[in-house]
């Protein structure tokens, strides 16, 4: 089996021959690998470029394997943190799921099982959310993955244009009114570092906005949606901007909600 686009994963373990083994299945199957062998390596490798998986043991020496997903949810948006473990009782799943790992995996791994795995991560659509509410941006984080999507979180212009620089969301939710920025920059960043990205606005101040959100309609912007948002309807939209993407559909009008 050989992977489309030479997807690239990084695996985070203290024990080199476990590294060695899961190297080679992962080559096996055509994605280019990368070691590291703590937390900290493992940042210094991110940082330097983009990964599209994280295979990383719950135990390591120093900063252990729930911390990492944790600083890789809050850095990376386009990498997906699995842990690996022989030891994962409730509570230590429930905080690794928490901290923003897509699923939890036993060693001693099965390799079919792990290929699956990561093949359904790879295939599920990204949403990076563009919000200083963190409570809402947990409230929607909580509420998009129960529906199937991986999730980013941004709660400043900046930090959205440094999660637009390292990933490639299909959809972009976007707050029109952020305590450094105007919402519209950040739609403007979308469309130059993301150009196939669909953006959807979000806001809790219809009149007040209405011209930035004529403005960002006109432009391209997939639909509106005024908090407080029906779930059901966003997810929808967000459904529906990401069916846009993959077809390549040329930017409409979007509807309001």
């Amino acid at each position: 089996m050989i992977v489309e686009g030479e997807r690239h994963i990084l695996v985070v373990d203290d024990e080199p021959d476990i590294c060695e083994n899961l190297r080679d299945i992962l080559l096996d199957c055509g994605y280019r690998v990368d070691i590291a062998a703590n937390g900290d390596a493992a940042l210094e490798l991110l940082a330097r470029g983009a990964y599209d998986i994280a295979l990383i043991d719950l135990k390591m020496p120093g900063m252990d394997g729930v911390e990492l997903c944790r600083r890789i949810r809050d850095q990376k948006t386009g990498t997906v943190g699995m842990i690996l473990s022989a030891y994962v009782g409730p509570k230590a799943a429930a905080d690794a799921v928490a901290a923003g790992a897509w699923r939890v995996l036993a060693k001693p791994i099965n390799p079919m099982e792990l290929i699956g795995v990561i093949e359904t991560a790879l295939d599920t659509p990204l949403v990076l959310v563009v919000d200083d509410d963190r409570d809402l941006c947990g409230s929607l984080r909580d509420a998009l993955n129960e529906h199937g999507f991986r999730v980013g979180e941004a709660h400043s212009a900046a930090e959205a244009e440094h999660h637009l620089r390292g990933g490639a969301p299909q959809v972009v939710l976007i707050d029109l009114k952020l305590a450094d920025a105007d919402g519209l920059e950040v739609f403007r960043q979308v469309q130059t570092r993301s150009p196939s990205a669909r953006a959807i606005l979000i806001t809790a101040f219809r009149d007040e906005m209405a011209g930035r959100i004529g403005e960002a309609l006109e432009l391209g912007a997939a639909s509106v949606h005024y908090k407080p948002f029906e779930p059901r309807r966003l997810i929808d939209s967000i459904r529906a901007a990401i069916g846009d993407s993959i077809r390549g559909d040329s930017p409409a009008v979007g509807g309001e909600s």
